[in-house]
């Protein structure tokens, strides 16, 4: 049975303080959670401040970044050791916003996943198409090919250990969400991928999530859903409230 996992991606937000604020301000809303994993993913500069906050509560830390070399001579870039020595546990890959705005290419994003593996971080890798690829009919052909290429050269054992977040772009911070129906079939798109890739065992483990547009309001109907695992929650996540109904969206 996969584990269903809900997680914050705070985006370019939230000064440390204001960081801690949101945790302190999450925390006491989700009480007692049973079968999920409650991740957040504040900016870099945040993380060890939330790494404190989230100590002893469960909810474990993300970063939305990392790059693929260990150390050198990288401006401006974080390593995965970096991320472990702060208690990070999971890492976003291949975000929409990352492809778009700073020309990360499947090639760069499978680079990324295998490093992240190797130092033991848990990646998080968003597949999804563009509002133009879904009106050419051509969503499943386009996610099927970012499924192959993000898990290129990985072996099954680590396939394992990532989550999959389909992220359709066009409902990223749009307000327009797909329907619980139209993400399913995606999904089962994403998980017949891994099938042909791997096998049925190793793909049924694999968690997949959705994410875009994701608010208390529709979060317990896409879960109602048999391929969903979870979200990736963006905007909604910024709000304690909100991502803590999220969390509890069977409550």
């Amino acid at each position: 049975m996969r584990v269903p996992i809900v997680a914050g991606n705070w985006k370019m937000h939230k000064l440390p303080d204001e960081a801690v604020a949101l945790c302190q301000a999450l925390i006491p809303r989700l009480g007692e959670f049973h079968n999920r994993e409650v991740v957040v993913c504040p900016p870099f500069t945040a993380l060890a401040s939330v790494a404190k906050a989230l100590e002893g509560t469960g909810v474990a830390l993300g970063a939305q970044n990392v790059f693929h070399e260990p150390s050198g001579a990288y401006t401006g870039e974080i390593a995965p050791p970096m991320l472990k020595a702060l208690g990070v546990k999971y890492v976003i890959l291949g975000h929409s916003e990352r492809r778009q705005y700073f020309g990360e290419t499947d090639e760069l994003v499978n680079k990324k996943i295998k490093a992240a593996l190797e130092h033991g971080l848990k990646p998080i890798v968003c597949v999804g198409e563009t509002l133009e690829q879904r009106e050419a009919g051509i969503t499943e052909s386009f996610v099927k090919g970012q499924v192959e290429a993000a898990f290129s050269g990985i072996l099954a054992d680590d396939a394992k250990q990532l989550v999959v977040a389909y992220e359709p772009i066009w409902a990223i911070g749009t307000g327009k969400t797909a329907t619980s129906q139209q993400a399913n079939q995606v999904i089962a798109v994403i998980r017949k991928a891994l099938e042909s890739l791997y096998d049925g065992a190793t793909a049924a483990a694999i968690r997949i999530q959705y994410g875009g547009s994701v608010k208390a309001d529709n979060m317990a109907e896409l879960m109602q859903q048999p391929e969903i695992d979870g979200a990736l929650v963006g905007g909604a996540s910024l709000d304690a409230e909100s991502f803590a109904r999220i969390v509890r969206y069977d409550d």
